[in-house]
């Protein structure tokens, strides 16, 4: 392998792309199309085969209009490659001439350039230049960490984590409970038996107002 070999494939690639962009920009498969079916269109009537000893010409009383059908045809698909504002009417002018190949030219080049011409020249009409992708506008109205304004996350919500959750408080000190400790969210509750006195001497069963003394 030469030195020249990678430089050689880099400059491949880069006609490759060139060449691309260039087929993109225009309507490249349709002007193809159009000017294939011009050539059998034109080459059929003036064309001789050869069957052993015997020769079969195949050329009919308008040849002429026959090879005229094909240059246009060869015309317009090359129009189309260089010329891409004139694509409605090249692919109008590309079907009308498809069509009038049929009792002119042996059938249309015995169908081949007349269906090769008729959808080249249906891609050519129906072909629009391409638009370049628009960037997209800054999101508005969005508060801090992409929340909306106003907007409070719920529990759980695991987009925002840490808000939200029961017992917690963004930026304040921790409420210490009822026991004395660090409120967790649960509520205080006081487990005594049925019927049993605290020290206090206050009776679940009774209520507030059934106190006794200690005894």
């Amino acid at each position: 392998m030469s030195a020249e070999t990678p430089a050689a494939a880099g400059q491949f690639t880069r006609r490759r792309q060139q060449f691309r962009a260039w087929r993109g920009a225009r309507p490249f498969w349709a002007g193809l199309f159009v000017a294939l079916g011009g050539l059998p269109i034109a080459y059929f009537p003036y064309a001789n085969l050869q069957i052993g000893h015997l020769t079969l010409a195949m050329s009919t009383t308008a040849g002429a209009g026959s090879l005229i059908i094909g240059v246009l045809l060869v015309v317009l698909g090359i129009s189309l490659w260089f010329q891409k504002h004139v694509r409605v009417f090249a692919g109008v002018a590309a079907i009308l001439l498809a069509l009038v190949s049929i009792p002119v030219s042996n059938l249309g080049g015995f169908l081949i350039g007349f269906l090769f011409a008729l959808v080249g020249g249906a891609m050519a009409v129906s072909w629009v230049p391409g638009e370049p992708p628009q960037a997209e506008p800054p999101l508005e109205g969005k508060g801090t960490d992409g929340a909306p304004e106003g907007v409070v996350p719920a529990a759980g919500d695991t987009a925002f984590p840490g808000l939200g959750k029961p017992g917690t408080q963004a930026g304040g000190p921790a409420v210490p409970g009822p026991r004395g400790g660090v409120d967790d969210g649960e509520p205080s509750q006081v487990l005594t038996a049925p019927g049993a006195h605290d020290l206090s001497g206050t009776s679940p069963a009774n209520g507030a107002n059934g106190r006794h003394s200690a005894g």
